[in-house]
């Protein structure tokens, strides 16, 4: 009996799976353990193999469709099995779904689309079309910011073919075919969403028109079938775009406007006199042609000069810079955003005394080789608390709580584009020292767009500092799907009472955003409170 192989879920957050590539055709054999496809995820470009055992008797989706995940995917059963009542069934693919729809409308409303469909080109054979990756799992769109290939050239497996960036970093994307490069969908400079051609490889010889004229009629004809749609339940007019206006310069020189049309009208010399004398045209009578303002009124003029008062407003230009959005502030507005208006966060502050973790900070730095920040302290310190208080390391998701066991602590660092948020996995594992290399590592490569993305993936708490910056305390925005994170202030020399006597001393603000779902103010009260105790004695760090 003919078995249906649906989209699987390969990641806990998949929702559809676009095929990549098929390792078989129709009418292939297939054994259990074959690789039958390579199916991208939201996260990564999987292989999938085969359970069954048997001929591929249908696809049910080609090369670069997308589907949900249950989807029908193939059918595998005997050599000759009537299949007809299975692709008939609920698990026809949604394309072949809305052909059928569109075949049942009346042919008047839909023959531009039809027409351009019977005109659809072929693509040549044995030419790979290449996608734009996903190369992160919050990407939705990569700009190429290098081509290492152009058309013409021979592609190796494993060539580097471009760099692609994305909303995180600058990342090579290599070939997984080998060839000729037929055609490059995109010019350097250029963005498009996952998924859009990116290039074309196939045999040394290939038609080149031909490829580009399949690529470019397959996505003019997907195009044409949406407007079609559209406008067969509504018309919509377009207004006509009304020209733009010619920039205007404005001059500081006085403006004489003519009378007759209810402006003054001067002579270019009466003009330099006036204004040499602070006198306003608006105060002369002209005794030329048509009422014009020349020399002899500016010099017979007998009232008072305005030589003391401004005679024109302000002179300055205005000006503007505008630049496109990178991926890497869409992606931070995105995520943020969705944060900020799903969560319900809640605030908490301390203020800790820095005496001890000052003078710790010292000695410590005193080891040969040896330079930690009191950021590493304090990640250090975070690491233990979150050991003991597991439900501030928890996540939320629509139907459950994750309480993670292990700390990743995610740094969030500043970069020219936006900030990053590279991940120490294990803090709590790793020494002050460890901390400190890892974290001046993760800063410089993030600068260099270099990180990779399991780097910056898989964080169950943040800590974001803006001492360095003289910040004295402040607020963030939770990291999701964490359930909190900690803002770090600057420290601050100031009067603080110790034995009922005022004394200098060095305090620290901290800051912490909870998601009240998850966390409950007296759970991130008592986090705080283990927090100070390992800070205000750093020795605490180096005996837990």
């Amino acid at each position: 009996m003919a078995e249906l192989i649906n989209m699987p879920r390969l990641s806990d957050t998949m929702e559809e799976g676009t095929v990549a590539k098929w390792y078989k055709k129709v009418g292939d054999t297939v054994k259990e353990g074959d690789i039958l496809a390579e199916i991208e995820t939201d996260k990564a470009t999987m292989e999938f193999e085969s359970f069954q055992e048997g001929e591929l008797l249908h696809i049910g989706i080609e090369e670069g469709g997308t589907a949900p995940v249950d989807a029908l995917l193939a059918i595998i059963g005997k050599k000759g099995e009537d299949i007809k009542d299975l692709i008939g069934g609920d698990h026809v693919p949604v394309v072949e779904a809305t052909e059928a729809v569109e075949k049942s409308e009346p042919k008047e409303q839909t023959p531009p689309v039809e027409d351009n469909i019977s005109k659809k080109t072929t693509m040549p054979q044995g030419v790979e079309v290449i996608t734009m990756p996903r190369l992160s799992d919050t990407m939705e769109e990569g700009t190429v910011a290098k081509w290492n290939k152009k058309v013409g050239d021979p592609v190796n497996e494993g060539d580097i073919l471009a760099e692609i960036e994305t909303d995180k970093a600058t990342m090579e994307f290599e070939s997984f075919y080998s060839g000729t490069l037929l055609y490059i969908g995109l010019q350097e400079g250029q963005s498009a969403a996952v998924d859009s051609v990116l290039a074309a490889i196939g045999k040394e010889g290939t038609d080149t028109e031909a490829v580009k004229a399949a690529i470019e009629s397959n996505a003019s004809i997907e195009v044409q079938t949406q407007e079609a749609a559209v406008e067969a339940a509504v018309v919509v007019t377009q207004p006509k775009e009304s020209p733009k206006p010619a920039p205007v310069a404005v001059q500081p020189n006085v403006v004489a406007l003519d009378r007759h049309e209810g402006r003054l009208v001067a002579s270019p010399l009466a003009k330099k006199l006036a204004e040499e004398k602070g006198i306003s045209l608006q105060q002369l009578k002209g005794s030329g042609d048509g009422g014009r303002i020349v020399k002899r009124d500016v010099e017979n003029f007998k009232g008072p000069s305005t030589a003391f008062m401004p005679h024109s407003g302000p002179t300055g230009v205005e000006s503007v810079t505008e630049w496109a959005n990178s991926n890497m502030r869409k992606a931070i507005a995105k995520r943020l955003s969705a944060s900020k208006f799903s969560a319900p966060h809640y605030y908490l502050g301390v203020e800790l005394n820095m005496d001890n973790a000052i003078a710790f900070r010292q000695q410590f730095n005193t080891l040969p080789d040896t330079k930690i920040s009191f950021n590493d302290i304090v990640l250090k310190a975070v690491a233990l608390a979150l050991k003991e208080h597991p439900q501030v390391n928890s996540q939320w998701f629509d139907d459950k709580i994750v309480q993670n066991h292990h700390v990743h602590i995610g740094v969030a660092v500043a970069v020219e584009d936006g900030l990053v948020v590279p991940v120490l996995k294990f803090t709590d594992e790793l020494d002050l020292r460890q901390i400190g290399l890892s974290v001046k590592d993760y800063a410089f490569r993030a600068r260099d767009k270099k990180l990779t993305p399991a780097e910056m993936d898989g964080s169950t708490f943040t800590v974001s500092n803006l001492g360095m910056f003289g910040i004295q305390e402040f607020t963030s925005i939770i990291n999701q799907p964490n359930s909190a994170i900690l803002s770090v202030g600057a420290i601050e020399k100031k009067p603080v009472v110790k034995e009922d006597a005022i004394v200098i001393g060095n305090t620290m603000k901290l800051s912490l955003a909870c998601d009240h779902r998850t966390v409950d103010g007296a759970t991130g009260a008592q986090f705080l409170q283990t927090l100070r105790l390992y800070i205000e004695n750093p020795i605490r760090l180096l005996v837990s």
